[in-house]
Order: structure tokens, then C-alpha cells, then sequence
């Protein structure tokens, strides 16, 4: 089966039928190709329901959480966006579809690279890879219209509650490494 057509049915099984409803967010997960953000030899589990490998004990979150948290986002055109936590750099290229702007933080260096070096082969222009810790925030570029964490905090950390503007978004999961975590939206 190629990749499109995978991704179709991505769009259809996963996420359409368990809520996910934002026609820009289905339009940006039916566009964006996940299999181009996976390691080598992974593209064919790219677009199954759940998270994939990326190395250095870091994983692609499952479509449906992009899709959620993406969707609890509200983003709009001329929103900038911090993400926390690139990874792979797919969350970014899906965010990059729906806002005008995408900052994304990540505190693996190899990680950070290769997500900058795959974004820009691709084509996403308006995403701006940083190496750091992404719970100190993007102060030099603050405010931001939404944050988005992929990693998830125990608690919400100050230094990012301080950096949306003043009618931004925070989605985050919360709570406990190896626990149940509650993902939270904070306007």
C-alpha cells in the first residue's frame, strides 16, 4: 500500500471517527508525510496507531495525540507557535500547516539536528529548529499565540505559564513519567 493511501486511511480510522473534527488539522495530518519523519526501515508503521521509535529512548507520538492536541490548539493563520519537544520534527510540520510561524524546542542534539535537517528537506520554511531546554521556553521570541508540549512536566513550568500572549494557549500532558498523565488545555 503506498504512503498516501495510508495516510487516507490514517485520516479516516484514527482520527475522524474518534472525535477529531478541525477540517484544517484532518487536511494537515492527510497532508504532512509522517513516513518522511520516521527512521529508515520504519515507513511502513509510520501511519499505525501508535507511537514509533525515533531513538535515543524518544518516540513519534501516535497520530491521534498530533491530531488532539493539534485540534485543542485552535490554531489560526497568523498564530506563532512554540512547540516543546521536536523529536522527530512531525508535530512541527503539522503545526506548520495550520500557523504562520513554529518555534520548536528539543534537548537531544541529534534529535534537534535531524528534525531540522528533515523539516528543511521537505520544505517547511516557517519552522525554526532550537537545540535547549524547551521548559525554559523561547523567551528572545515570546509571546507566543499558542505553546504546545509534547513532553510531558509534572507540574507546568512558570517559565513558560509567563511566555504566551495574553490570549494564548498552553496543551500539555501532565503528571508522572511512567504514570497516567492528563493533557490540559490552559487559555
Amino acid at each position: 500500500m503506498d504512503c498516501q493511501t495510508m495516510r487516507e486511511l490514517m485520516v479516516t480510522n484514527q482520527l475522524a471517527t474518534r472525535g477529531i473534527h478541525d477540517q484544517g488539522v484532518l487536511d494537515a495530518m492527510r497532508t504532512v508525510p509522517r513516513h518522511e519523519f520516521v527512521p529508515e526501515g520504519y515507513e511502513q508503521v509510520a501511519y499505525g496507531d501508535y507511537p514509533v521509535s525515533i531513538g535515543y529512548g524518544q518516540t513519534i507520538s501516535q497520530p491521534y495525540i498530533v491530531a488532539l492536541m493539534t485540534e485543542l490548539a485552535a490554531l489560526q493563520p497568523t498564530d506563532r507557535v512554540l512547540e516543546i519537544g521536536t523529536g522527530s520534527g512531525y508535530q512541527a510540520a503539522v503545526l506548520s500547516m495550520l500557523a504562520k510561524k513554529v518555534f520548536t524546542m528539543e534537548i537531544i542534539p541529534e534529535l534537534a539536528e535531524r528534525a531540522d535537517a528533515t523539516l528543511k528537506r521537505l520544505g517547511y520554511e516557517n519552522v525554526t529548529v532550537k537545540n535547549g531546554n524547551g521548559y525554559a521556553g523561547w523567551p528572545e521570541e515570546a509571546p507566543f499565540d499558542v505553546i504546545l508540549v509534547t513532553a510531558a512536566p509534572e507540574e507546568i513550568p512558570q517559565t513558560l505559564v509567563d511566555q504566551p500572549a495574553p490570549t494564548g494557549r498552553m496543551v500539555m500532558p501532565v503528571g508522572p513519567e511512567w504514570s497516567d498523565q492528563t493533557l490540559i488545555l490552559i487559555k
